[in-house]
């Protein structure tokens, strides 16, 4: 009998797990997948980590979070700087005075701010009721028609006048030459990857894997006097109440025979017509180079393509708009009544969640659990 059984082993559950062991409680770690680490997974091929789940790079404010990681890794330097490529023209990501300077010929602070707010009175808005309103508010309507417009929507499916002003409000837009995409104080990326920070967090843990929590339930949930569920929420209600709604992401990695395909570790393409979202180039997460610190003669490239989550799919990013908050609402409900089992992650609490932010979430919510004990 343990105490603890931890259905997932991404972040979330292996910093329970982690946090418990060290109290002293008996833990076992459960997955689906034959790997641990989630979405945060990386495998090596061709001496570079690739992120199989799609580009993760840490950011944190979070003084604690930061230093609970660096516990279980190293992180490299690495800024977030992508660049968005409209039909051939390159841009700064995030949005500062090179984006600016390309697109409208401004060089001061105050001639961009005025050239912004002379295109947001044209388009009539004061109060921006969806994200397209939201977006011209911010950037203007070129940036928006040129960088906003057609990756949201492919990211999404969904028309920009349809979602909700808020997704857009955490892009950063700078009236400065820093192309830092994130406003955080800790950056980084693992060195060696994020499979090896977990697999650091789980040492000396019980970790089973290819095994379904939802389809040996019965005999699983005897093992343990509670249980931490990191998936679906309304999957382990059998959607009785009806479908959450997530967006999931498709990738193609290739390994091409070139040590540089595209300069960087991120290319945003914001035109409707390109079929992908986004390419990553894995190799530049960590400057190119091995862990020796020799160049790499090859790369490894993956194109992301965005699409609608159907169930039998991996859920990636919730659909917090109106509607789901409403379901999710009525399977938080459901959630309360179930006094031996935790809710947390990104999808057990349907929450568009970043990486330190589930982190937190995980040292909050154990500490809560054993501290009553």
């Amino acid at each position: 009998m343990y105490d603890y059984l931890i259905v997932g082993a991404g972040l979330y559950g292996a910093v329970f797990a982690r946090q418990a062991k060290e109290r002293g409680k008996t833990v076992l770690v459960i997955d689906k997948r034959p790997h641990i680490a989630g979405n945060v997974y990386t495998e090596e091929v061709e001496g570079i980590q690739v992120h199989q789940y799609g580009a993760h790079i840490f950011h944190t404010n979070n003084r604690q979070v930061w230093e609970y990681v660096n516990r279980f890794a190293e992180f490299n330097r690495f800024t977030n700087s992508p660049v968005a490529n409209y039909h051939g023209e390159l841009y700064s990501l995030p949005f500062n005075m090179y984006t600016f300077n390309k697109m409208w010929g401004v060089v001061t602070p105050q001639e961009a701010a005025e050239k912004i707010e002379e295109q947001k009175k044209a388009a009539g808005i004061t109060e921006p009721e969806n994200l397209e309103e939201q977006a011209i508010s911010l950037v203007g309507t070129d940036i928006y028609e040129k960088l906003v417009k057609g990756y949201t929507e492919k990211q999404w499916g969904r028309p920009c006048t349809e979602l909700p002003a808020f997704i857009i409000k955490r892009l950063p837009v700078r009236f400065t030459f820093d192309n830092n995409y994130f406003n955080a104080l800790y950056q980084g990326i693992p060195v060696g990857g994020y499979t090896g920070m977990v697999q650091r967090m789980l040492d000396g843990i019980e970790v089973r894997l290819g095994v379904d929590y939802l389809e040996q339930k019965e005999e699983l949930e005897w093992l343990a006097r509670k249980v931490v569920y990191t998936g679906p929420i309304d999957a382990y209600f059998g959607y009785r109440l009806g479908y959450l709604e997530y967006r999931s992401v498709r990738f193609e990695t290739e390994v091409l025979d070139t040590p540089n395909f595209q300069g960087n570790a991120a290319v945003n393409y914001t035109d409707r017509e390109t079929p992908w979202t986004r390419i990553i180039e894995h190799k530049w997460f960590e400057f190119g180079r091995a862990a020796d610190g020799s160049e790499l003669p090859k790369t490894v490239i993956s194109r992301e393509y965005s699409s609608e989550w159907k169930p039998g799919g991996e859920p990636y990013y919730p659909v917090n708009d109106e509607k789901n908050g409403k379901l999710y609402a009525e399977y938080e409900k459901l959630a309360a009544q179930e006094d031996k089992v935790i809710f947390g992650g990104r999808l057990g609490e349907y929450k568009y969640y970043d990486m330190d932010a589930v982190i937190a979430s995980a040292l909050a919510r154990v500490e809560e659990e054993l501290s009553v004990k």
